[in-house]
């Protein structure tokens, strides 16, 4: 029997690889602490066939950017909006950059 390709997958950011006990430990966090930031729809977990959540390494990186901002106080919606704002603003950045690359200069 072969075994199917998975290099790809350890390099993948996006690749749902950790349950949800496995990220909450990765993260320093609970499993609901970890439920609430997907009800706030900041992060939305893949499900396995069985209808467990699975994470991917991009989603436990913001869940450790939002436990930072409640561990200052913040409040988890609180938290999660400013999150989706700085992802925003960082997007919007890297267009404007992508933009001024591909204008030529003003001629004077």
């Amino acid at each position: 029997m072969s075994r199917p390709n998975t290099g790809d997958r350890f390099d993948d950011d996006d690749y749902p690889a950790y349950t949800m006990g496995r990220a909450a430990e990765m993260t320093g966090t609970t499993p609901a602490f970890l439920r609430a930031l997907g009800d706030a729809r900041l992060i939305e977990p893949l499900r396995s066939e069985g209808g467990h959540r699975r994470y991917s390494r991009y989603q436990l990186k913001v869940a450790s950017r939002a436990r930072d901002l409640v561990d200052e106080g913040m409040p988890i919606e609180a938290a999660c909006k400013i999150i989706i704002l700085e992802d925003q603003l960082e997007e919007a950045l890297r267009i404007n950059e992508a933009q001024r690359a591909d204008d030529p200069p003003a001629q004077s």
